[in-house]
């Protein structure tokens, strides 16, 4: 559904940037010339932008963006189109999207590459589409791409009530594969449960490995999607099933360790590790694609909803910084421009 928009675009906008690397303070509003859309590409005039892990870690110095990407940071975005750059046809001016960006999504306008934009999915508002790329994309191509992820399967996924957990949740129930979650509160964990998890597990209470061998006849799990690190990594292929896969996307844990790789070989465990935000518009693309095809129509049948747990003003993306750090929220932080 398109909508009315301004016959002009303003010269300049308000965005957030990141003054020098640091703490939440750092994070300060400032006015930024609009960008104009290259070729491929179309500008977005914001409703909502989402908040994400790897946009802590570019504020405090340890993600830069990739060559040629914005310094703004922001890899989500959710509005209107109010421009269109050379060379688009799939698009027209009014088209609202939601849309996965290498960054500058903490702003009032944002450029957005076609092949990474995806219509709006019915029954959600905005703000909601605005939280679905960033963990879809990074969910659908690990635990399903590289995963491998069946029905049937068993799947667990650390920090089960974060953004991507509460996502991985959702997706791997759906498509048929029991799931298992760990999470760091009571709370948490009635949430993970809420959305689709058979059993989430108190990490703080709780070894995880023991609970999925008892739940699973002590074969173990499938697939796990781990953002974790550190100790986790040989306490996952103690988790693992035969034929097991895991997927690392994130070290919060740290990223080294020592580890008995023993156990990998005598069950034929499959490490993989991935990052998104430098990979090709074409290899987005055909995510995009996929998940237009396989995930969007579950969406708006309601099988599948963003969680949302908190929204701020642009101008204060240092509180939602400070919500994130925290951890003390349930999904998914948006900012409203």
């Amino acid at each position: 559904m398109s909508e009315a928009i301004p016959v002009t675009i303003p010269g300049t906008m308000t965005a957030i940037e990141i003054r020098a690397p640091g703490g939440p303070e750092v994070l300060v509003p400032t006015s930024r010339p609009v960008p104009e859309p290259g070729a491929g590409e179309v500008l977005v005039r914001l409703a909502a932008a989402g908040v994400n892990r790897p946009d802590v870690l570019q504020r405090q110095g340890g993600y830069p963006p990739p060559p040629g990407a914005s310094d703004i940071p922001g890899l989500e975005i959710a509005g209107a189109v109010v421009a269109l750059g050379p060379g688009v046809g799939d698009l027209a001016i009014g088209d609202r999207v939601t849309a996965l960006v290498t960054g500058g999504g903490y702003a009032e306008y944002c450029t957005a590459p076609i092949p990474q934009c995806l219509p709006i999915p019915d029954g959600l508002n905005l703000v909601e589409a605005a939280c679905l790329p960033e963990t879809f994309f990074t969910v659908w191509t690990n635990v399903f791409d590289r995963g491998g992820l069946r029905a049937g399967e068993t799947f667990l996924v650390h920090g089960g009530s974060s953004g991507i957990g509460t996502t991985a949740i959702q997706l791997a129930k759906t498509f048929g594969a029991r799931v298992f979650a760990t999470a760091g509160s009571a709370e948490k964990c009635r949430a993970c449960e809420k959305l689709g998890a058979e059993r989430a597990i108190n990490y703080r209470e709780e070894d995880f490995v023991q609970v999925v061998k008892e739940a699973t006849g002590k074969k173990g799990v499938d697939v796990i999607l781990d953002m974790v690190g550190g100790d986790y990594i040989q306490r996952n292929i103690s988790a693992l099933a035969p034929d097991g896969r895991l997927c690392a996307i994130a070290f919060l844990g740290g990223s080294k360790a020592e580890v008995d790789f023993l156990p990998m070989m005598l069950k034929r465990i499959t490490i993989s590790g991935s990052t998104l935000r430098a990979r090709s518009v074409e290899f987005k693309g055909a995510i995009a694609g996929n998940l237009r095809d396989q995930v969007w129509p579950r969406i708006a049948a309601g099988e599948i909803k963003p969680v949302v747990h908190a929204t701020f003003p642009l101008a204060e993306a240092a509180e939602a910084h400070r919500l994130m750090e925290s951890s003390a929220h349930i999904g998914k932080i948006a900012l409203i421009p």
